[in-house]
């Protein structure tokens, strides 16, 4: 059996490149503003802004890996770091002897709430102040497709 590739023609490959150079770009621009400004990682930054969200600020370490797209390996030694700066804490599950809960301590609350002004203020400036509110509606929405069909009936929170 011969498998036919379908390349991309040239619009298609002009559309790729752009989107992984604005996409790298961004999250590169984004990384190094949140350390310069706030002496955060954007990974640390995403892990705290999910336990802020969640009930007691706490969730299981599996569940944050998940929220974060991390490895189970890489947030354990996230939330290492974290928890030797204080703004995290690890608590064991009463209920599962091998799971444990990360937990947002008052002091990482504060780094983050300190962070975050800034933090959006760059998200707004690199990306939402670049776009006419048509083509944020159709990012969204073209954001939404495409997680939709690579997460399934499993969309990130």
């Amino acid at each position: 059996m011969v498998v036919m590739t379908r390349w991309l023609d040239d619009d298609e490959q002009r559309t790729w490149r752009a989107y992984l150079y604005a996409t790298r770009t961004l999250a590169a621009t984004l990384d190094r503003e949140l350390q310069a400004n706030a002496g955060i990682p954007h990974a640390y930054y995403e892990i705290l802004v999910r336990l802020s969200e969640a009930p007691q600020r706490t969730l299981r370490m599996s569940e944050l890996a998940d929220a974060t797209d991390s490895s189970r390996s890489r947030l354990s030694h996230a939330v290492s770091r974290l928890e030797q700066i204080g703004w995290v804490r690890r608590e064991e599950c009463p209920t599962d002897r091998r799971g444990q809960f990360a937990v947002l301590t008052d002091p990482g609350f504060t780094a983050l709430t300190a962070a975050a002004p800034g933090h959006v203020d760059a998200v707004r400036r690199h990306l939402f102040d670049q776009l006419t509110p048509e083509q944020v509606d159709q990012l969204r929405i073209i954001s939404e497709a495409i997680v939709k069909h690579l997460a399934g009936n499993n969309p990130p929170s």
